[in-house]
């Protein structure tokens, strides 16, 4: 009898990626997390403080370090190498250095033999996406960006927040770009299975809310973040572990990530944030719920930000 183990491994063991190991360990989402970096000692550090968590832990998930040529027999590899943005600069802005990083580690790790999926966190993320699905040559259900997973918790969050109730009682998400062009379907929000625009029109006390606001603090919370301390790690690295969880356990769970459309609202050869199913295959497939005349602008306006950029990657 074959016992087939699910290996993980991390690219970029800054404060993301070792957040992504970390949270991968300690909810036993995998048999192994192995961890790539250029830096070599900082990678072996990570999986050593890493290997210390075990013994309190319910599973012993093996942690260990490893190169490109270690690739071959992984499940997914995530890639969370990428340039940060630097004070003033959007995610945007960060396309030309992480795209280097891309191709460096891509390359490489197709030539291992490598054929699952790759999980994209690095930013400008939908680009990024792009950029690895055409370097990879993987099908498209293979190579997914983290997209707007993680602003989708944000708004959740908000919304919690302003109704008093637990974040995980709201349905909706953002679509679009990671990013300051994202929008939110707000026809599909709802806090308990009731529209969100009812609750606002039935109850007074809420007539001062502003939607487009909190879409807007939803796409600028993480440089507030940044601005504090430093970067952000924790969201996105649980987000990252959630996605990839979905996948090697074959969930079937609808996540909003950025992947490749073929004709899905209206939009072809883009990457960018749409409600997915996610199970081993990958994505199954796209969500592609009805949006409002509104809506359909909004998330066109988002998609064309995305192809600009993407476009200027591939003009270079």
């Amino acid at each position: 009898m074959t016992i087939n183990r699910s290996k993980v491994v991390i690219v970029g063991a800054g404060l993301v990626g070792s957040s992504t190991a970390f949270s991968l360990i300690t909810q036993g989402v995998c048999d192994e997390v192995m961890i790539i970096d250029i830096n070599k000692d900082k990678a072996r550090g990570e999986v050593m403080d890493l290997n210390h968590c075990i013994e309190y832990l319910n599973r012993n998930v093996r942690v260990t370090e490893g190169d490109y040529k270690d690739c071959g027999d992984a499940d997914i590899v995530a890639i969370t190498a990428g340039a940060p943005p630097r004070p003033g600069q959007s995610r945007l802005d960060t396309l030309e250095l992480s795209a280097k990083i891309a191709e460096s580690i891509v390359k490489p790790i197709m030539e291992s033999g490598f054929r699952g999926h790759f999980i994209v966190v690095s930013n400008p993320v939908d680009i990024i996406a792009h950029y690895v699905y055409r370097l990879s040559g993987l099908p498209k259900n293979q190579v997914i960006g983290t997209g707007t997973a993680m602003d989708s918790a944000r708004l959740k969050y908000f919304i919690g927040e302003i109704f008093h109730i637990d974040p995980r009682s709201v349905q909706g998400y953002t679509m679009g770009e990671h990013g300051d062009s994202q929008m939110c379907p707000w026809s599909h929000v709802t806090v308990g299975g009731k529209r969100i625009k009812d609750i606002l029109e039935d109850n007074p006390q809420y007539a001062s809310i502003n939607l487009d606001e909190i879409v807007t603090r939803v796409a600028k919370v993480g440089f507030e973040i940044l601005q504090v301390k430093g970067t952000t790690c924790y969201g996105i690295a649980t987000t990252a572990a959630g996605i990839i969880k979905a996948i090697l356990n074959d969930e079937n769970k609808i996540i909003p990530v950025s992947t490749l459309l073929e004709g899905e609202f209206g939009e072809s050869d883009v990457f960018c944030g749409v409600p997915a199913i996610l199970n081993r295959s990958g994505v199954q497939d796209v969500v592609e719920v009805h949006l409002s005349e509104e809506e359909k602008l909004k998330f066109k306006q988002s998609v064309h930000v995305i192809r600009e950029y993407t476009n200027r990657l591939y003009d270079k």
